[in-house]
């Protein structure tokens, strides 16, 4: 047998063991979160849900989603030390928070976003506020365990690990947040290891059908 020959009946038998597994995924009986995993039952921040992905045939995006000509793409990493994180990792640090109270998931859009749909269990800390020292501060004292000292200092030994997120890879209000805002959490001095970038955001998470609150209009 050739050397030609070999190469041909190899690449049939790739293709039909390939084809078999795409069908397989084509015929699941639910669309999962992750292999093997059709929903995960949560309490998170007072917020009990069941977290799974839409079931419905021919489900669509959300239209607060749908189009194409706003924002600016985000880069991956938004700064030295600051981890970005795909859909399965963020919901790992939810589970987590469940019980560690030193992990804030947190939604760092205007409340109207915030209001209009949302990711479940999420608290809503606004980009905006960190526009400005004292509500910076206030900020991060009341949701993210960051002290102020007597003599103004921040003390970060504390600090919880955050998961930001926002409308997604187009969108800057986890950015501003992070890095870009005049007071942001990096330029107060929050340490990079423990704020998690979910670059995705609603636009990801939605284009998934993963669960949401609010009703999108």
């Amino acid at each position: 047998m050739t050397i030609l020959k070999k190469l041909l009946i190899a690449s049939a038998i790739t293709g039909i063991f390939s084809t078999g597994s795409f069908a397989a995924e084509a015929t699941s009986s639910f669309v999962a979160v992750s292999k093997g995993v059709k929903s995960i039952d949560m309490n998170l921040n007072d917020e009990k849900f069941t977290l799974m992905r839409n079931q419905t045939a021919g489900n669509k995006i959300s239209t607060l989603y749908e189009t194409t000509n706003r924002g600016i793409s985000q880069p991956i990493v938004l700064a030295p030390g600051v981890e970005t994180l795909g859909e399965l990792e963020f919901i790992e640090y939810m589970k987590k928070a469940q019980t560690d109270e030193t992990i804030a998931i947190i939604d760092s859009r205007k409340p109207g976003w915030f209001d209009r749909l949302r990711i479940p269990g999420a608290v809503n800390v606004p980009f905006t506020n960190f526009d400005e020292k004292d509500t910076a501060i206030e900020m991060m004292e009341d949701e993210m365990g960051v002290v102020q000292k007597e003599d103004g200092t921040l003390d970060f030994s504390k600090a919880k690990t955050l998961a930001l997120y926002c409308n997604g890879y187009w969108c800057g209000q986890t950015p501003g947040m992070a890095k870009r805002a005049e007071f942001s959490l990096l330029n107060m001095g929050y340490p990079a290891e423990k704020i998690k970038y979910y670059r995705g955001g609603m636009q990801a998470w939605t284009s998934l059908g993963f669960t949401v609150v609010g009703t999108g209009k």
